[in-house]
């Protein structure tokens, strides 16, 4: 199906709430996830690396702003590298199973090694969340908070983001046909 850009417009802002709810839900219960991507990953895959990226900063703009919270607003370049991720992926792969899964382990590591340093420089390494228990058991047995913070964020972001990139993955297997991305379409 070929959309047109109100259409794209209107696909990208339910992104963006999707987004931003899903992560404010994760918060609010201080959950070691963040599945504030989804929205990001659907559009990347259907438009491209360059709504995705857009779609993403939007939404830590927006999480910031609702959530009361503007020190997160630097978390946006995470969420634009994971859209221009997952746009340039999509634009070369079909996203079958395995290029999910794949997908979600290579920004299992691109978004901790985006995020981290901000989260150190903004929060001193730690979320507020149940794994800031372990980022302090790490830092007290001699490791230093970057690491314990990288190594806590690596561990999060293997769970998220292959949880993202498979639920993103059912998710366009399941839509009728007319509605998959054009790659989808094609045999091979």
């Amino acid at each position: 199906m070929k959309y047109t850009k109100s259409q794209m417009l209107v696909l990208c802002a339910l992104a963006v709430a999707i987004n931003v709810a899903l992560g404010a839900l994760t918060s609010l219960w201080k959950l070691p996830l963040y599945l504030d991507t989804i929205g990001t990953v659907f559009i990347a895959i259907y438009f491209g690396p360059w709504y995705g990226a857009a779609v993403g900063a939007t939404t830590n703009v927006l999480s910031s702003l609702v959530m009361g919270n503007i020190k997160g607003m630097p978390f946006l370049l995470v969420s634009v590298a994971i859209g221009i991720v997952v746009g340039l992926i999509a634009r070369k792969r079909r996203w079958t199973l395995p290029v999910a899964i794949v997908t979600g382990l290579i920004l299992s590591v691109v978004a901790p090694l985006i995020g981290t340093p901000i989260g150190v420089w903004v929060y001193g390494g730690l979320t507020g969340t149940v794994s800031d228990v372990v980022v302090l058991w790490l830092k007290t047995s001699g490791m230093n908070i970057f690491s314990a913070s990288f190594l806590m964020k690596l561990f999060n972001n293997l769970w998220d983001k292959v949880g993202t990139c498979l639920l993103v993955y059912l998710l366009i297997r399941s839509l009728p046909r007319q509605y998959k991305p054009e790659s989808e379409k094609q045999p091979g």
